[in-house]
């Protein structure tokens, strides 16, 4: 995903939005990457992407660059226009890679700008439908869903309209919780910071496992009290009269 520094528009027009798929498509040609899908926002945009000659920090530089020279000289302006660094993710399996493509495609419905996801312009979203591969490589998207043409498309619509909760990149404000809320989680499942001491390695690690689950909760909080016992100098002993049975709902397979 690369955004607009400072989350400024990026495209003032139909006209920018154009220039940025021809440049796009430009360096597509020429076999740096494959292009799977893509949604131009005002201030962001989406591309789903397969390195080939290019890694992918290679293709968005050429892609930014060429885009920030051109919109530059265009609106009489100079200096950065997207953030320092793009986010990306990996994509790991077909299923993910689908709901990949459906969350770009959806990004406008999501954003109230669209009562469709089939509604916006600015997406790679019809040109499955129309079989029109100008821009994207559609042939590999489409076979996930079935090797006959006329079936695919079908079963393509029909995922594409199909709503959910997915979230993948985008800056959704994030629910810090505080170290003291921490302990208030610990202290409600009958824990304290004295009795973590006294339970076996094992049951540690169930609660640490819990802790990660909360929304909220960083990873470093969760592991904070661990590493901290890992760290007791001389080492912690604890005789076995004095460990502490961890409470049954905290106990994980």
């Amino acid at each position: 995903m690369l955004r607009g520094i400072n989350k400024q528009t990026i495209f003032e027009d139909d006209e920018d939005r154009g220039r940025f798929l021809e440049i796009v498509n430009k360096y597509r040609r020429t076999g740096a990457f494959q292009l799977y899908g893509y949604c131009l926002m005002d201030n962001h945009v989406h591309l789903l992407v397969k390195e080939i000659k290019d890694t992918i920090s290679e293709a968005v530089k050429r892609i930014s660059s060429s885009y920030v020279y051109w919109y530059n000289n265009k609106y009489d302006r100079c200096g950065h226009l997207f953030q320092d660094r793009f986010k990306s993710e990996n994509v790991e399996t077909a299923g993910y890679f689908l709901r990949v493509l459906r969350y770009i495609h959806q990004n406008p419905l999501h954003a109230g700008l669209t009562k469709s996801v089939f509604a916006s312009k600015w997406t790679s979203i019809h040109e499955y439908i129309k079989n029109d591969s100008g821009v994207i490589d559609i042939l590999f998207p489409l076979q996930l869903f079935s090797t006959d043409r006329k079936e695919s498309v079908i079963k393509y619509v029909s995922f594409m309209e199909k709503q959910n909760d997915d979230q993948f990149l985008d800056d959704h404000p994030r629910i810090r919780k505080t170290d003291m809320e921490v302990k208030e989680y610990l202290s409600q499942w009958g824990i304290t910071i004295s009795m973590l001491q006294k339970l076996d390695r094992q049951d540690r690690n169930n609660i640490v496992k819990k802790l990660k689950q909360i929304d909220g909760v960083t990873v470093r909080q969760a592991l904070k009290n661990n590493r901290n016992l890992q760290k007791c100098d001389p080492p912690c002993k604890v005789r076995r009269r004095d460990r502490v049975p961890v409470p049954p709902s905290l106990i994980t397979a």
